[in-house]
């Protein structure tokens, strides 16, 4: 770990996507292949189409931070990480599945719009570079396919506004693609997130991944003081004895409505850490009361009478791993977690395939230097189970005579040899 610096690492996934026709005619593992389009290196997006998407990833943000705060404890996440991840499985969403993850993720803009959008959102942070060492930001995408035969109208979506080429990997080889996909995961974050894929994530099953890592970097702009001494903060649970860094006499202050604020700067100015603290024994009832709109105005009007003052800080490094499954299902996100309803036809060109999990990890470090931060998000997708068109039962099978109004069993057994009359 570098401390001087802030170093945030942020990974999303589109994880698991089985679909029909897996087998044979495979590339060779660790081949790559692209889709005939290049990035879009200057996408044309209005500048009210830019204010939408970032109005509207943060109305997403607080919707599901709303939804993860009843978790007791330390809570950390990476909204970015999840809109970007989502937007990527949101290209091969049609019917009423789009409209409801649309709905969920707060994507106003229509898709023609959406993706240009999310490419500039993505070059304009990556231009932020100060080549100095001091701040660094750097994007990149992967698609990782053990032949699911993607639709080219898919592909192009991915390569031309989120740089995405397609790797070759053998998931029926599950250790050696989980290795694969989890070194270029490592490789991009500086090995922040060494193990984004666990054992049983792949399957016999899987035919996809897409994969898309952020690394950022950056000192503050004024470091904290050396060896920060002991101080009390009064935590939820009861007070606790913590390093209280302290030496931050340039931060921006300013206090409104039931809260404090502080915001402190990285190198280049770009970048900011923001903490608001509730008054004290308020902590639920500020929660339950933020909204996109509240935040906005914490960030921005209330800040605008901001005074330059000292600053004290607590030292604190944590990490936490949610499954954002139930919390996307209750913002209105059902179709896509179920098979007889999502509809991901804009993938493959056919109805086979539904959201099986998201899973979302951080982690996040805050020092005297700098900060720093990892996150990854794996958005799930299996295939359906295929209709019956005709079925033999020629290996031992269960029976059961059922009265269907009651549902009793009147009779149940086995067979083993229809020939065996005992």
């Amino acid at each position: 770990m570098r401390p001087a610096s802030l170093r945030v690492a942020v990974v999303s996934s589109l994880l698991p996507l089985c679909l029909a026709g897996c087998d044979g005619g495979k590339p060779s593992d660790g081949d790559e292949t692209r889709s005939a389009l290049a990035r879009d290196l200057a996408p044309t997006v209005p500048a009210t189409d830019a204010a939408t998407l970032s109005r509207d990833n943060a109305a997403f943000a607080v919707a599901l931070y709303q939804q993860l705060r009843p978790q007791p404890g330390n809570l950390v996440f990476a909204p970015a990480s999840i809109s970007l991840a989502m937007a990527m499985t949101y290209a091969g969403a049609a019917g009423q599945t789009a409209t409801q993850m649309a709905d969920a993720m707060h994507f106003t803009l229509p898709p023609a719009a959406l993706h240009p959008a999310f490419d500039a959102l993505d070059l304009a942070l990556q231009s932020r570079h100060a080549g100095d060492g001091t701040f660094e930001l750097s994007f990149a995408n992967a698609v990782w396919d053990g032949g699911a035969g993607l639709l080219p109208s898919f592909l192009d979506t991915l390569a031309t506004n989120y740089g995405a080429g397609v790797r070759h990997v053998d998931f029926a080889d599950a250790g050696r693609a989980q290795a694969a996909i989890n070194g270029w995961v490592s490789d991009q974050t500086h090995g922040r997130i060494a193990n984004l894929l666990h054992d049983g994530d792949i399957t016999p099953q899987t035919a996809l991944y897409l994969t898309n890592a952020v690394w950022f970097q950056a000192d503050w702009t004024l470091p904290f003081a050396a060896n920060s001494p002991a101080g009390t903060f009064h935590a939820s649970t009861g007070d606790v004895t913590v390093p209280l860094m302290r030496g931050q006499d340039q931060a921006q202050l300013w206090q409104g409505s039931g809260y404090r604020a502080a915001s402190l700067g990285y190198a280049g100015n770009a970048v900011s850490f923001v903490a608001l603290m509730p008054d004290d024994g308020t902590l639920d009832a500020f929660e339950a009361a933020l909204t996109p709109e509240a935040l906005a105005r914490m960030f921005k009007e209330d800040a605008s009478v901001a005074t330059v003052g000292a600053l004290s800080l607590p030292r604190f490094a944590f990490a936490q791993r949610v499954v954002l499954k139930d919390a996307l299902a209750a913002l209105g996100m059902t179709d896509a977690f179920l098979s007889g309803t999502a509809d991901f036809s804009g993938i493959n060109g056919q109805h086979d395939l539904f959201i099986s999990r998201v899973i979302h990890q951080a982690t996040i470090a805050v020092n005297e230097k700098g900060t720093e931060a990892a996150a990854a998000t794996a958005v799930g997708i299996v295939r359906k189970s295929a209709p019956l068109s005709s079925l033999v039962i020629d290996r031992p099978f269960l029976f059961f005579i059922r009265d269907d109004a009651t549902g009793a069993l009147l009779f149940a057994g086995r067979v083993t040899n229809p020939l065996l009359t005992e």
